[in-house]
């Protein structure tokens, strides 16, 4: 208790004692890049079934209604949500007879950033991305193709199958992740669940599979990298192959 003066007084003994005071967390003024950045952080620790409008604001501590007036619902929110995931992707500016080199470069810079983010891929898949860095990167990739020769309908049409390819692989490479024991390392569970699929394939019956149960240690060699590469090479080597003069 202090006085008019300033002069602090004991508390009289009847009165109960009050505890420390707590300190009072200091919250950021809410805006659009922060619930972005509060989504993708739930998005990569939980999943993207686990992001909502409602539970951002309550990790913002604050509710939905607040949201509503940077956000047009969840579906805008998801998008905004990709596009961020996608800001460290960098596009090079075309560089004369190497338009096969930097699409495949801009390829696996998108891949790794997806499939770092787990399953935030699957956004793209219901839609047309157009948030500005998605734009940013189709563009560069347009410019890239054109510039190294490619028709225009060509360039966007392989962009088009491209983005797809890279976003379901990563997908489905977060899907598969989502099965693995929290104590296994992902190296663990991607050798034991090809060892056990490796087993499944032999023991089918050789008569029914023959191909299947004959080759089953070839079936299931190489793992989600080198078979990305595969895909993204045969696109990029048959796009190749069908251009004038080729």
């Amino acid at each position: 208790m202090t006085t008019s003066d300033g002069v602090d007084l004991p508390a009289p003994p009847w009165r109960p004692a009050r505890g420390p005071r707590r300190p009072v967390r200091q919250r950021l003024p809410l805006s659009k890049d922060l619930i972005v950045a509060t989504a993708l952080r739930i998005a990569v620790a939980e999943g993207l079934d686990a992001v909502t409008v409602r539970r951002v604001g309550e990790e913002l501590e604050t509710g939905s209604a607040s949201l509503y007036t940077h956000i047009s619902g969840k579906d805008e929110l998801f998008e905004l949500v990709l596009d961020a995931a996608t800001a460290d992707v960098t596009v090079p500016a075309p560089e004369t007879g190497r338009w096969m080199e930097q699409v495949h470069e801009v390829a696996w810079q998108i891949y790794r950033v997806l499939t770092a983010h787990n399953d935030v891929a699957r956004v793209s898949l219901g839609v047309i991305p157009t948030g500005p860095n998605m734009l940013r990167i189709a563009e560069g990739l347009l410019d890239i193709m054109i510039s190294g020769g490619v028709p225009v309908q060509t360039a966007a049409w392989t962009i088009d199958r491209l983005l797809l390819y890279i976003a379901s692989d990563a997908y489905q490479s977060a899907l598969f992740l989502a099965h693995r024991k929290p104590e296994q390392s992902i190296p663990e569970y991607a050798v034991q669940f090809l060892s056990d699929i490796r087993e499944f394939y032999a023991s089918l019956p050789a008569d029914r599979f023959p191909h299947t149960s004959g080759n089953a240690e070839t079936l299931t060699t190489g793992g989600g990298d080198e078979r990305f590469e595969y895909g993204l090479s045969l696109l990029l080597d048959g796009l190749a192959a069908r251009l004038p003069g080729a």
